[in-house]
């Protein structure tokens, strides 16, 4: 089972907000010890982002649902890494750990001797993993930044949005932090890879993960596209920019995605419209003819689709091999059947916040062994009564 995959490996995470936290949540559900470093006062900057809170009743404990999507598993141990005392602490934590990841402005860490250099004089097989805006070089290294500022950085949000002429129009963000998201999952692959190499090697690795690299990357086939055409992506909606149909269209009581990805698809689609003629049509019988017709193409599919309801659609498409979606709130979400039988809503019990909601990490089973919940700030410090080893 992948849930104990990394078993004995222990992460030292001094990491705050998403993209670093989102890598060590990873490597928690993947079975290694993961401490997060927080300071004694402040904690985590997520934790004071809400609301909404989990609050325990009867006491002032509390947790933010942004805290908790992003910091299961993990032990909390209250340290100040700026005092003499507190980067001792850390240096001694660091002789023990397999895996370092930080998401401090460049140089922040050296001023204490908490730097990838100063570490690996005392650990050589320590894999140190700094995430920070730009990267460790460059003329931009001593920048801060946030994932909306490399949605609009790199790219994005240039071809995100309603395009110009409609209502709305303009650059639009996601509604999720994409980039930092992103950048949690490709410092996790690189610290499996990491660990993977250290095998073989024996030595440890400095990884240099940088948000503006992984939202140039991110562009994927839009990035693609320019390269090739040397033409900038445009804003186009709801479209995709190399298939069609490929968009939400208004059926008669709602909104579904209609989602042709092949000339055989769109044929089908045709059949259960009652349009055979424009699978037919030169201006729409291939892909690449629908996207240059495609003005033409949504003005016609725009009137098709308001004369059924959803279900008469949907349960035609089906039938027929259509693919579709439907757009869901959360509750129907959560609610949906396919959802509930992955068991995608899972739970934890916390001592003092009680159960704990929570999303099952995608690379485990559903079967696998139940979560470990958030720890309140400084849970696992000594100090504090109940201080244990593992969360």
């Amino acid at each position: 089972m992948l849930d104990k995959a990394l078993q004995g490996i222990k992460v030292l995470d001094l990491s705050r907000i998403l993209a670093g936290p989102w890598c060590t949540q990873n490597l928690a559900d993947l079975g290694a010890e993961v401490t997060k470093i927080e300071h004694p006062q402040r904690g985590d900057d997520t934790r004071g982002w809400g609301p909404p809170y989990l609050e325990a009743p009867g006491t002032a404990e509390r947790m933010s649902a942004y805290f908790i999507c992003c910091n299961r598993g993990k032990r909390s141990v209250a340290v100040d890494y700026s005092t003499p005392e507190g980067a001792a602490t850390i240096r001694s934590l660091a002789l023990e750990a397999d895996v370092l990841v930080e998401n401090y402005k460049v140089g922040t860490l050296k001023r204490y001797g908490l730097d990838y250099h100063s570490l690996k004089a005392l650990n050589s097989r320590l894999i140190y993993v700094s995430i920070t805006g730009f990267g460790q070089d460059g003329p931009m290294a001593d920048k801060p930044g946030y994932d909306y500022v490399f949605q609009g950085m790199g790219g994005l949000m240039s071809y995100t949005g309603l395009p110009d002429g409609q209502a709305g129009a303009g650059p639009l963000r996601t509604g999720v932090a994409v980039v930092d998201l992103t950048t949690g999952m490709y410092a996790t692959s690189a610290v499996l890879a990491a660990l993977f190499q250290r095998a073989s090697s024996g030595v440890g690795a400095h990884l240099d993960i940088a948000l503006l690299d992984v939202a140039v990357t991110l562009n994927a086939n839009q990035g693609s596209n320019y390269l090739i055409s040397g033409a900038n992506p445009q804003r186009s909606g709801n479209a995709h920019p190399n298939c069609a149909p490929y968009e939400v269209f208004r059926c008669a009581d709602g909104y579904l995605i209609l989602a042709i990805g092949n000339d055989a698809q769109f044929a089908r689609f045709c059949d259960v419209a009652g349009r055979t003629d424009l699978a037919q049509d030169p201006r729409y019988a291939t892909n690449s003819a629908r996207i240059e017709n495609l003005v033409a193409l949504r003005s016609v599919l725009t009137d098709l689709l308001p004369t059924r309801t959803r279900d008469a659609w949907t349960g035609a498409f089906d039938a027929a091999g259509v693919p579709w979606g439907p757009i869901h709130t959360m509750e129907e979400v959560f609610a949906h059947p396919q959802v509930r039988h992955r068991q995608l809503r899972q739970a934890a019990l916390h001592p003092v916040m009680g159960e704990v909601p929570m999303v099952r990490n995608p690379m485990l089973a559903p079967s696998a062994a139940g979560l470990a919940p958030p720890p309140l700030l400084g849970e696992h410090t000594p100090k504090r009564q109940g201080f244990s080893r593992s969360p």
